[in-house]
């Protein structure tokens, strides 16, 4: 073999270690994505404030107790933490893993929640991971909102179950969550939702909702570089709302790439994240 033939086999081989750590590493170790969004209504008192999002955990672990996770959460300094969702995996239920990421990250900030795809595939356990939810303190919304009130000013909290509780038709989800929001009646404000699904994303819009958090799409799962990710669930190939931020009239919508996988076990190009929007008044 010639000198110039050992030269390519070697750049080839050291390419393709390089790619395979890299690959490894966007698997195995989770980053924050930090969104600031600013607001013309935003009450004062709300200035700065700190939503901390936890998505599509599947029963991941990172660390001995989900210590990294917490670690990085808490190191946000957020003034609440969403959990949007698929926090467990029907498929190799653990509630005894989510209950010890819960309870820590309770001790960090006021944990809401609302449930995913996965939830609702627990049939009966569902009820067993929401009774441990509530015992340590989580707030779960099931379509329903809160007022979040700082120095008597607030803004409206709500949360959306997953359509799956009800109907597992595609075709006729979307509508049923916009059905859902309206005929929650949600008070004049600066209004925030919870909802794992954001393939609705146009329901959001029509029912003037002002952010969106979501996850449900895992970035695509394998992310080509500087395009968008291959396959969703509900959505298929080249998904619309796949990861990062959307916007359409006044409705923000933030998309998780979540932080578990489910049924593809890994990920390319798409490193699982914690996602921390911060709320900014405008000038």
């Amino acid at each position: 073999m010639n000198k110039k033939k050992k030269t390519v086999l070697i750049i080839l081989a050291a390419t393709a270690l390089l790619l395979a750590a890299w690959a490894v590493w966007g698997n195995l170790t989770v980053g924050v994505t930090r969104y600031n969004i600013t607001i013309e209504r935003l009450p004062e008192s709300f200035n700065h404030y700190k939503i901390a999002v936890v998505s599509d955990l599947h029963n991941a672990e990172f660390g001995e107790n989900n210590s990294t996770l917490v670690n990085k959460i808490s190191k946000e300094h957020p003034d609440m933490i969403a959990i949007t969702g698929d926090l467990v995996d029907y498929n190799r239920t653990d509630i005894g893993t989510a209950k010890t990421l819960v309870r820590q990250l309770a001790e960090i900030a006021p944990c809401y929640y609302v449930t995913g795809n996965n939830e609702a595939a627990l049939g009966e356990r569902y009820t067993e991971l929401e009774r441990v939810l509530l015992q340590e303190g989580v707030i779960v919304l099931h379509d329903e909102y809160v007022r979040l009130t700082k120095n008597n000013e607030f803004i409206i909290l709500a949360g959306l179950d997953d359509p799956d509780f009800r109907e597992m038709d595609t075709s006729v989800q979307q509508s049923m969550l916009k059905t859902t929001l309206r005929d929650m009646q949600l008070p004049d404000g600066y209004r925030v939702l919870l909802s794992h699904r954001p393939e609705a994303f146009d329901a959001y819009v029509s029912e003037n909702v002002d952010l969106v958090l979501s996850g449900h799409a895992h970035g695509g799962q394998i992310r080509l570089p500087f395009i968008c990710g291959i396959i969703a669930p509900d959505q298929g190939l080249f998904p619309k709302y796949d990861a990062g931020k959307y916007c359409e009239g006044h409705t923000v919508m933030i998309v998780s790439r979540g932080i578990g996988n489910s049924i593809i076990p890994i990920r390319i190009n798409n490193r699982p994240e914690i996602v921390c929007v911060e709320l900014v008044c405008s000038d």
